[in-house]
């Protein structure tokens, strides 16, 4: 908050509602706590869940519920009553604090458990009263990973650790006061809380919220305010594309005169192909950051401000940030070898909630293990894929899905595509891919075999094909390969 008080009178956030100061967040946030307080001393991180729409509300509670040494747990929208509720009974929530929006979802939720319930707008009549002390070791924030195989674990995180989470990017992409960066991303999620708000917010800068993407909104906000930071994942990318695309070509004109006026645009939480990036140039001027990074230990990686950028690649490891590569029995690889990404430093989660055997699990001396595997490449890393997913074990040969899917995006017929491993007696495991074709493209697994001889000769080739009118996605615009997965068995051994 000292951050904040320094300054005062400067814009911090831009909502549907209007322009707010530092000194509003602080006056809101204080009374925020007060309310959370309710004449108590302090909340001993007590755990408070909330669920608002984007904006300036959303940001009080946060910084309300840190201010009185609670545990902020931010729940997502447009969830299902099952979920609010495990990510409620999970953390044990003492308070449920929500807005119009969220009232329907956590009202009767609050009653049938009783837990106490606060609407956004009735905790603001609150008058600010003192406020804990709340030191750096103390936990924070949980935030629920997303689960593919078990259900979602709760990533604790201590303030100390968002502090370095936040000031190793501020370090390295050199936010200032000056800089305005507009905010689209889920509020449940690393990307869009500590990469967008709280690194503007610590550093006086200007945050503008829509309340959902949009790409019309989106690129209205890039032609017509000063944005000077974009950040988003590789699926908003390719809608900016499309909606570029289907633009008047005077339009086009003016969105790419505008994104050439901002100092950094970065693409995050998901493989960004390189056809995507290329393309993204070519509009805008810009070759976009790619990072590494996940909720357990904020970012990691990343390629540089300033200096060469490498299509396909995420750069090296952040202010603060200590990154290994290890082999399946915790070994170092040779170079240039792939290898597990493990990390060790300040950024570091401090827990599962929870779950201490899953906790000591994820550790290995002291390092955490991602679950991710990569390459370093001219001291740069590459990202092969999730180790138990996209690392393919084909004829005792490890094989990225995420190559292979990079190549498959060359042929003229493939719109979308992804790329798993399907149980197979003689192979162990057969590389098959499922599909999105372009407008009027046509594919069949004997052509592809054939167009593919060229492009992945060093691997062993699909041999299973779906073709898909669009690939499944969770929240976040990520291609959820176990549902993939699943429609190969469903489907059986045909095309």
């Amino acid at each position: 908050m000292a951050q904040a008080e320094r300054h005062g009178g400067r814009t911090a956030v831009v909502d549907s509602q209007g322009s707010f100061t530092y000194n509003d967040l602080l006056d809101a946030s204080s009374r925020v706590a007060s309310e959370l307080l309710a004449g108590h001393d302090d909340l001993q991180e007590q755990r408070m869940a909330f669920l608002l729409a984007p904006g300036f509300p959303w940001v009080a509670v946060l910084w309300g519920i840190w201010r009185a040494g609670g545990v902020a747990v931010p729940l997502p929208l447009n969830c299902p009553r099952s979920e609010l509720e495990y990510f409620i009974d999970d953390t044990k929530a003492s308070t449920l604090v929500f807005d119009a929006l969220g009232e329907p979802q956590l009202a009767p939720i609050a009653e049938a458990r009783g837990i106490r319930a606060l609407r956004y707008d009735q905790v603001l009549a609150r008058r600010p009263a003192e406020l804990p002390d709340v030191a750096s070791e103390r936990r924070a924030m949980i935030l629920y990973t997303s689960g593919t195989t078990n259900r979602p674990k709760g990533v604790v995180t201590t303030h100390a650790n968002i502090t370095a989470q936040i000031t190793s990017l501020i370090e390295a992409w050199e936010w200032s006061a000056d800089d305005r960066i507009v905010l689209f991303l889920p509020l449940h999620h690393i990307h869009g809380i500590i990469n967008v708000v709280s690194c503007a917010l610590w550093s006086g800068a200007t945050c503008e919220v829509l309340p959902r993407f949009d790409a019309s909104a989106v690129w209205e906000r890039i032609a017509g305010s000063s944005l000077t930071l974009f950040m988003a994942v590789p699926t908003i990318y390719v809608k900016l594309i499309a909606a570029w695309d289907a633009a008047p070509p005077e339009r086009r004109a003016i969105l790419s005169q505008a994104c050439a006026k901002l100092r950094l645009m970065v693409s995050g939480s998901a493989a960004l192909p390189v056809s995507t990036l290329e393309r993204w140039k070519e509009i805008s001027g810009h070759t976009l950051l790619e990072r590494y990074g996940m909720t357990e230990i904020g970012m990691a990686l990343s390629n540089p401000l300033r200096g060469e950028r490498v299509p396909g690649s995420v750069g090296k490891p952040l202010p603060s940030v200590e990154v290994q590569l290890v082999g399946e029995n915790g070994e170092p690889v040779t170079p240039g070898m792939p290898g597990e990404i493990e990390v060790r430093g300040p950024s570091v989660f401090a827990e599962y909630w929870g779950k201490p055997e899953a906790t000591r699990d994820a550790f290995r001396d002291g390092w955490f293990r991602t679950g991710d595997t990569a390459v370093v490449e001219n001291d740069v890393y590459r990202i092969l894929g999730r180790t138990n997913i996209d690392i393919l074990k084909t004829g005792g040969h490890k094989v990225s899905a995420l190559e292979i899917e990079e190549a498959l995006r060359e042929h003229p017929a493939v719109a979308e595509c992804a790329v798993v491993g399907v149980p197979d007696l003689e192979w162990g495991e057969r590389v098959a891919a499922a599909v999105v074709l372009n407008d009027g493209g046509a594919l069949d697994l004997a052509s592809l075999r054939a167009w593919a001889k060229e492009f992945l000769a060093a691997h062993k080739l699909p041999s299973r094909l779906l073709v898909l009118d669009a690939l499944p996605r969770n929240a976040m615009g990520k291609v959820t390969k176990p549902a993939i997965k699943a429609m190969f068995r469903s489907e059986g051994d045909g095309n």
